[in-house]
């Protein structure tokens, strides 16, 4: 039973909910807690790194996308009290974010030949890009990944992302508890783990398919002592598909603070 989703995106970045609808959301699925963790961007509405909205218990988090020297890495700070360094750094990351969707729109419209419905902002991630794709050819969303905007595909364009060295030290002068996010998901999942030694969780339990092993996992849990998280990496409404069940929860509030 799944008693936290600490995995959850809203539309604040590229997710379908809003502060207002998880509540119910949550209750319908059973969940407990929810840490709301958008892509490189904090919530202005939520008043400390843990709330409680209409009997949900809300984990102030965020999702900061990382550069190591072999690859990108996500990581989840959860317990956001924000810095002006983290806040800074957000706000940078957002104009690149910017620029950047404008530059993939451009590419994709001249590889369609027609507009695309949706314009640059922040916030604005290539899942919004994708669903705009879809509305307007015959491609899918999967579609639109899979052949014009995935990595290496032709509208591909990269972020400026900190080095993880830099995206850690900002976490952890924010958050309680920083982790790494889906690690089975990365191109080299091994060199992924080993980053974990400078971290306090892992993402444990995750929605991957039922062919993943996921011993790495709980040995990198052993080898470094972390804390074991988990969440649906949920964009839409279904949220505890994965997640901590509640002895697990307890251990992460208490770290949290």
């Amino acid at each position: 039973m799944v008693a936290a989703d600490l995995h959850v995106h809203t539309t604040r970045s590229d997710g379908s909910l809003t502060l207002d609808t998880l509540p119910e959301v949550a209750a319908r699925a059973g969940v407990d807690a929810v840490a709301v963790t958008d892509h490189d961007r904090i919530q202005p509405d939520l008043s400390g790194p843990v709330t409680e909205r209409s009997g949900v218990t809300v984990v102030h988090g965020i999702e900061l996308r990382v550069e190591t020297d072999s690859q990108r890495l996500d990581l989840l700070g959860y317990g956001v009290e924000a810095t002006d360094a983290l806040e800074a750094e957000c706000a940078r990351i957002q104009r690149n974010r910017r620029e950047r969707g404008r530059r993939i729109i451009e590419r994709v419209e001249d590889r369609l030949g027609r507009p695309i419905p949706v314009e640059p902002r922040e916030g604005l991630g290539r899942p919004h890009v994708a669903r705009a794709i879809a509305e307007v050819s015959d491609y899918t969303v999967q579609g639109a990944f899979d052949h014009l905007i995935g990595d290496d595909c032709p509208c591909y364009v990269p972020r400026e992302v900190p080095i993880f060295e830099r995206g850690r030290e900002l976490l952890a002068e924010a958050c309680g508890v920083v982790g790494l996010a889906h690690p089975l998901r990365y191109r080299d999942p091994e060199a992924a783990l080993a980053r974990c030694e400078a971290l306090d969780a892992v993402e444990r339990w995750y929605p991957y398919d039922g062919t993943v092993d996921t011993d790495p996992v709980e040995a990198a849990i052993d080898r470094y002592d972390l804390l074991p998280t988990g969440g649906s990496d949920a964009h839409d409404d279904r949220l505890g598909r994965a997640g901590l069940h509640a002895a697990a929860w307890e251990r992460v509030r208490a770290a949290i603070g």
